[in-house]
């Protein structure tokens, strides 16, 4: 994708490749773009939407990566989501190795969330395009309000739907158009490449695909944030968008480009370009990404996952106590009503809710720090031989937080416990803040390893029983 200086020396190396081999066996340009010989099959149960609803890190590499190295990642890595490109005339790797509709099936089963993309024409001030002799860019002919560039999009939307049908991606799911840095101030170049993202999107909802758009912050990204904020009429504007801005932070803002405002929960950021890393004794030179993808049309449907294959990396949504949010950025010591002083209201409703969950509490959850709750806590302190009083502090936070049977998590883990481990994260060290999605990425393990030092633990990203341990007893 963008600015990726190694990784665009292997798509050129590729290309040139793919190129002599076509002229040594002509016969190779008979085999469907993407096939992968004898192992293509036909995928006959519905896989799951994707990338569905996702909060965690991310990977993309222009060729999909084999089998062995996909099962290596997922036990070792802290990815759980991968960009794969899927379709386009003016992809680097038109001919895919290991993509076929067998490939996308296995990791969906287990448990990664695909990132499909199609690059196609470019904005026509992109100077790296077009790539091939059979390649074009996005018509800059502003007659009709870019009529031209309109029909490319509608175009090439169904051409990116129907590769995307034929390798199983159910409709549902997102299809990312890649449209690469550009110079912003040229106007026709810009307008153009708004026209056809706008038609792009609109077809490939009306083909039963959500639309996402991958661009550079300070293009494309720009472009569509403007139309957010200042729409011009007849342009649509994507389900969800996928940012890059190489700054290194695991987050999905560019403030300099676009407002946190739009697309929240629908959101991805490519914050570090090509790169080798290894995991598992596997190395693939990729760009990371973080994605915030909370919200969906309809839930995706969890894949069954096959016989010892890994707990998928998302962790089941949570109700609780008829819709109240347990879930704080962080927790707080409370007490009864006294003077001028009044407990937070977030912080009383969550602790009855928590309370009557794990510890039988049977008051109202409302809010008032009322005789009943402050019965419930002097109960609390009493059976745990502390000076009993009403008073609800950050350790008693994280016992409650933590009570029960607690499985040993790494990177990647995704669960119930993961979401408790945060929760309690978030009382022991307020300044963390951290979302309560139930992941361990990266974001959690930083709080995590902040945690462990400020209370004598090595510091490290697994949680195991020692560091249960310490939650549970409420140290900070």
């Amino acid at each position: 994708m963008t600015r990726r200086p190694s990784s665009l020396r292997s798509r050129l190396a590729l290309a040139v490749a793919t190129a002599v081999a076509g002229v040594v066996a002509a016969t190779a340009l008979l085999v469907p773009r993407d096939a992968a010989g004898p192992e293509q099959a036909v995928v006959t149960g519905a896989n799951p939407v994707t990338p569905g609803v996702f909060t965690g890190l991310g990977f993309d590499q222009c060729q999909a990566p084999s089998q062995k190295a996909m099962d290596a990642w997922l036990k070792a890595s802290p990815f759980r989501a991968v960009g794969i490109y899927i379709s386009g005339d003016s992809r680097a790797c038109r001919y895919q190795t290991h993509l076929n509709a067998t490939w996308v099936a296995t990791q969906l089963a287990r448990g990664w969330h695909l990132l499909p993309i199609a690059l196609g024409p470019q904005a026509s001030c992109q100077p790296r395009f077009p790539r091939y002799s059979d390649d074009f860019r996005i018509a800059a002919n502003a007659t009709g309000d870019y009529a031209k560039a309109r029909q490319q999009g509608a175009a090439e939307a169904v051409k990116n739907a129907t590769d995307a049908g034929r390798l199983g991606l159910t409709k549902g799911s997102t299809i990312f158009y890649d449209l690469e840095g550009f110079d912003y101030g040229k106007v026709h170049c810009r307008e153009s490449a708004l026209r056809f993202l706008s038609a792009w999107t609109v077809k490939t909802r009306q083909l039963g695909y959500r639309a996402g758009v991958y661009s550079s912050a300070g293009s494309g990204m720009k472009l569509l944030e403007r139309q957010r904020v200042s729409p011009l009429p007849n342009i649509a504007l994507p389900d969800q968008i996928w940012l890059a801005r190489y700054d290194g932070k695991a987050n999905t803002s560019a403030p300099q480009y676009l407002s946190d405002a739009g697309w929240v929960g629908n959101r991805i950021k490519q914050f570090q370009g090509g790169h080798n890393e290894t995991w598992g004794g596997v190395t693939i030179n990729i760009d990371r990404n973080y994605l915030d993808l909370r919200s969906a049309p309809n839930p995706p449907v969890a894949p069954a996952p096959a016989p010892g294959a890994p707990t998928p990396a998302v962790a089941p949504p949570e109700r609780h106590c008829g819709g109240v949010n347990v879930d704080l950025p962080a927790y707080v010591a409370i007490k009864p009503r006294s003077g001028s002083y009044r407990p937070a209201q977030d912080q009383v409703v969550a602790l009855k809710c928590l309370l009557k969950e794990r510890a039988g509490y049977r008051g109202k959850v409302a809010p008032g720090f009322g005789p009943a709750l402050q019965r419930a806590v002097k109960s609390w302190r009493r059976a745990r031989h502390l000076r009993v009083n009403a008073v609800w502090t950050r350790s008693l936070w994280m016992q409650l937080l933590t009570t029960g049977q607690r499985p040993f998590l790494r990177p990647g883990s995704a669960s119930a416990h993961v979401r408790d481990l945060q929760r309690a994260l978030n009382a022991a060290v307020p300044s963390g803040r951290l979302p309560v999605h139930g992941t361990l990425d990266e974001r959690t393990q930083a709080v995590l390893r902040e945690w462990k030092s400020r209370v004598g633990l090595k510091p490290g990203n697994m949680v195991a029983q020692s560091a249960w341990a310490r939650l549970r007893a409420g140290q900070f």
